[in-house]
C-alpha cells in the first residue's frame, strides 16, 4: 500500500474518529517495521485455515523480519475478548457479536468481510418430542454468550412470542454445547459450525429452527489504535485474506479438506459447511451488512445486553468501516 493512499485514506475519513491522527501515526510507522503481528483463525472461518496454511502472511512480513502469531479462537466471544484485551490485533467474529462488544465500548472496527455464513440454527436431537419454538419454553438450551448462536437464539424466541425468561440458558462453549445436547443434559443447543453439521451427519441432530437472515456476516475486526497507527499492515493482511478467499472460491473441496482436517471432523461435514454454507462472494463491507445490523440491534437492547440509552446506530456507524477495504479487492 503506498504512502500517498494512507493519507488521501486518511484525509476521507476512512477512518472515522482517527482519521485525523492517521497521517502522522503512518509516517511512524514506515519507519518502525512491526515486530509481530497477531491475529486469530477459527473454524468458523475457513478462510483464515487456509490463509494460515498457505502461510501467505508469513511470506508477506518475511522481509520485514515481522513474526505472525496465529491464535486460535473458539467463537466470537474469545475473539473478542482477545481483541478487548489486545492479546490480538486483528480477530474474527460474527457480526452482531462485533455491534454488541462495540456497543459497550470494545474499541474495534470491521473494514472486510470474511464470509457469509449459515452457521447457526437451533438444534434437537432425532428423537427430540420438540416441533416448534414454542415447544422450547421451559426447556434447557446451550448457548455461548456473546456469539451469534446465543443472539440467534434470543431472535428466534421472539418470533415464539417467548422471552429469555422462558427458557433456561445453559452457557457453554459450542463444542461442549453439543456434547451437552447429545447426552441429553440439554434439551436443545443454538449450534455453529462445524460442531453443528457433525451433530447432524454423525448423530442425526436436526435442526429445528434456521433462519439464514438471523445468521450476521463473518467481520473481520481489527482494534481501532492499531489501524490507525498501522495501516499499512492491516491492507496487507486484508490482501492476503483476499488471496485465500479467492482460492477457497476456487478450491471448496480443498479448502474443505483443510477445515476437515484442522477441526478433526470429516471431510463430508466440512464439505457441509464450506460449500452449502459459506457465501464468500462479498467481501467488502457496505449497505447490505449496515442494514443487517440495523434489523438485529434491537435484540441487543431488548435484552438488556447494552447500557440504556446506548445510540446502538452510532456504534454500527462506528464499527462497519465501508471504505478502508475497497482499493485492494477486486
Amino acid at each position: 500500500m503506498k504512502r500517498r493512499t494512507l493519507l488521501q485514506l486518511g484525509a476521507a475519513g476512512a477512518f472515522g474518529g482517527v482519521s485525523a491522527a492517521l497521517p502522522r501515526f503512518a509516517a511512524a510507522a514506515a519507519s518502525a517495521p512491526l515486530d509481530e503481528l497477531r491475529l486469530d483463525y477459527a473454524y468458523y472461518s475457513p478462510t483464515s485455515l487456509v490463509l494460515r496454511r498457505f502461510g501467505w502472511l508469513e511470506q508477506e512480513f518475511k522481509a520485514d523480519g515481522t513474526a505472525i502469531k496465529w491464535v486460535l479462537s473458539a467463537g466470537s466471544n474469545r475473539a473478542l475478548e482477545y481483541l478487548n484485551s489486545a492479546s490480538i490485533d486483528i480477530g474474527s467474529s460474527a457480526g452482531l457479536a462485533a455491534l454488541l462488544a462495540r456497543a459497550n465500548g470494545a474499541p474495534i472496527r470491521t473494514p472486510y468481510i470474511f464470509s457469509r455464513p449459515e452457521w447457526t440454527a437451533l438444534v434437537v436431537r432425532k428423537d427430540s418430542p420438540i416441533r416448534t419454538l414454542a415447544d422450547l419454553r421451559g426447556k434447557k438450551i446451550a448457548a455461548t454468550k456473546g456469539t451469534d448462536p446465543y443472539l440467534f437464539l434470543l431472535r428466534s424466541l421472539q418470533v415464539a412470542g417467548l422471552k429469555r425468561a422462558d427458557i433456561e440458558h445453559v452457557s457453554l462453549q459450542h463444542a461442549d454445547g453439543r456434547v451437552a445436547l447429545e447426552q441429553g443434559k440439554v434439551d436443545a443447543w443454538a449450534g455453529l459450525d462445524p460442531h453443528m453439521a457433525a451433530s447432524e451427519l454423525e448423530s442425526g441432530a436436526r435442526l429445528l429452527y434456521r433462519n439464514v437472515a438471523f445468521n450476521t456476516y463473518g467481520f473481520l475486526n481489527v482494534r481501532e489504535q492499531f489501524l490507525a497507527t498501522r495501516p499499512n499492515e492491516t491492507a496487507r493482511v486484508i490482501r492476503a485474506y483476499e488471496r485465500a478467499r479467492a482460492w477457497t472460491r476456487a478450491n471448496p473441496g480443498e479448502a474443505a479438506r483443510i477445515l476437515a482436517e484442522e477441526a478433526k471432523v470429516p471431510l463430508a461435514v466440512a464439505l457441509l459447511q464450506v460449500k452449502l454454507r459459506s457465501d464468500f462472494s462479498q467481501p467488502l463491507p457496505g449497505a447490505e451488512h449496515l442494514a443487517a445490523l440495523r434489523a438485529a440491534a434491537p435484540i441487543l437492547r431488548d435484552e438488556n445486553l447494552v447500557r440504556p440509552g446506548t445510540d446502538l446506530d452510532a456504534a454500527i456507524a462506528a464499527l462497519v468501516d465501508t471504505r478502508f477495504a475497497r482499493p485492494y479487492i477486486a
